[in-house]
């Protein structure tokens, strides 16, 4: 598929907008990093490993812009805005990751060259692009070992290609499986209330010639039931010390009837999404978006005029809900005992 989230150009970057998809493929031109962080607060571009390039790239910009100061205080100026990047999306791991990470390499940094400090930063967001696009790939290799011919596999929201910097994490494993052959049909959950599901999965798939089916969130328990689900295998956006995960809000829904209905419940992820300094899914926070995203459906108002609105982006799932994680290093137990 010629689609990619991000593309870099010379000293910008192209966004692909999400929020038109499936209607519009529209690029936005960015080179200033404010736009990015406007970006990634509104959904044009998202998916944990996605909003890290951006994030990366953004920090990369803002290194370049032309500030009458030495290096040296530009490392201080950074860090305020590194601190900006991160607050666009608090709840995903890979965006503090990202953007420390080329901050680091700007702390490092010993010269005295402005340009040349610049180069090595946006360097440094192009080594995580790349890096991405092979731990995608090494999570599609390892985890089609866990598909069968003929298998039948739900997923929740999106984990593809618009989602990262290659083919995606739980979609990698989709991808990886039609490659070698094996007879798949995907259940996308719509994924309220910005529908994910139904306008990126589902196209997503189509585009790459993959049995899809669009299913509303509340049928994933009687398509379990009536048998058709033979996996689940879902992204998420951060994991903590003791394998509990934040990812899109339903996320716990599906685990626990997978629990019930004794379906394995996978969850593919990078290495970056692992938060080694949260003990638990407690600890994580947790994004609250705006209440106008459930109230209004494609400009119209269709809830009552003062109703209250708890619209959590993400939630937690337990790990011993989970079968099993599907890394770049290879396939993880998870807690889940039967």
């Amino acid at each position: 598929m010629k689609v990619r989230a991000l593309i870099p150009l010379e000293d910008t970057v192209k966004i692909l907008d999400q929020t038109r998809l499936p209607k519009e493929m529209i690029y936005n031109e960015y080179g200033d990093y404010r736009d990015i962080v406007a970006s990634i607060k509104k959904l044009e571009i998202r998916g944990a490993p996605a909003i890290g390039i951006a994030g990366a790239y953004a920090l990369a910009i803002a290194a370049r812009a032309d500030v009458d100061t030495d290096v040296e205080h530009f490392k201080r100026v950074l860090t305020d805005v590194a601190s900006e990047i991160k607050d666009a999306r608090p709840t995903a791991a890979n965006l503090a990751w990202a953007v420390n990470r080329v901050l680091n390499v700007a702390h490092e940094y010993q010269g005295d060259n402005k340009a040349e400090f610049a180069i090595h930063l946006w360097d440094e967001a192009g080594a995580i692009l790349k890096e991405d696009e092979e731990l995608c790939n090494a999570i599609g290799r390892h985890g089609e070992e866990l598909i069968k011919d003929g298998d039948t596999i739900l997923t929740h929201c999106n984990a593809g290609i618009l989602a990262t910097g290659g083919m995606g994490t739980a979609l990698a494993v989709i991808y990886a499986a039609h490659e070698r052959g094996k007879r798949i049909r995907v259940y996308a959950d719509e994924t309220r209330p910005l529908l994910q599901g139904a306008r990126l999965t589902a196209w997503e798939l189509q585009q790459a010639g993959i049995e899809v089916v669009l299913n509303v969130d509340s049928a994933s328990g009687i398509l379990m039931r009536q048998g058709r689900i033979s996996c689940v295998i879902l992204g998420a956006d951060r994991i903590a010390q003791n394998g509990d995960i934040a990812n899109k809000i339903g996320t716990y829904n599906v685990a626990v009837l997978a629990r019930h209905h004794r379906i394995p419940f996978y969850v593919a992820a990078p290495y970056s999404t692992f938060d080694r300094s949260l003990e638990t899914g407690d600890d994580i926070p947790i994004e609250e978006r705006s209440p106008e995203e459930v109230v209004n459906w494609g400009g119209i108002r269709i809830a009552p005029e003062g109703v209250d609105v708890y619209s959590p982006a993400f939630d937690i799932t337990p790990h011993e809900l989970i079968s099993a994680y599907i890394t770049d290093k290879g396939v993880l137990p998870g807690g889940r005992d039967d």
